[in-house]
């Protein structure tokens, strides 16, 4: 059965910069501790990152994965295509302007192959909102200054 998690929060950089951010996903391992690394491996025409290989660490545990993202102006969604621990991922990054700055809804659905304590998926899940939130935030900081 799929876990599903959900933030919202504002950042102080306009849409365009956090959009920059999310479509450079091999900076993934910069900003998200999780995030060992990640490779494109196939892009659109437009030279956005379509197929992506990853490697994480969380909760003791490694895994890698090969994502199928899809962009628009204002989203970044990931499908799971294959991982070593999750049998389903589903991901998206919503960027909205709010003010001179953004509001990111950020969600996140996963199944582990394996069971799991609720505590260590629960662990796993705030780990995941934590960074896609504060991870985020310091980049979009540091590419503005």
């Amino acid at each position: 059965m799929p876990v599903n998690a959900k933030t919202e929060f504002d950042i102080d950089a306009p849409p365009a910069v956090i959009m920059e951010i999310l479509l450079d996903v091999e900076s993934l391992p910069d900003w998200s501790g999780p995030h060992k690394k990640a490779e494109i491996t196939e892009e659109y025409e437009d030279g956005s990152p379509k197929t992506v290989k990853l490697q994480l660490q969380a909760i003791g545990m490694t895994d890698h994965q090969v994502l199928t993202y899809s962009w628009t102006e204002n989203t970044c969604t990931w499908d799971l295509i294959e991982a070593d621990q999750l049998s389903h991922q589903h991901g998206q990054y919503t960027v909205t302007p709010k003010g001179e700055g953004s509001h990111i809804e950020f969600e996140l659905e996963v199944e582990l192959k394996i069971k799991l304590p609720g505590l260590l998926v629960k662990q796993a899940q705030k780990t995941a909102l934590n960074t896609a939130q504060k991870g985020l935030k310091e980049e979009a900081k540091r590419r503005l200054a």
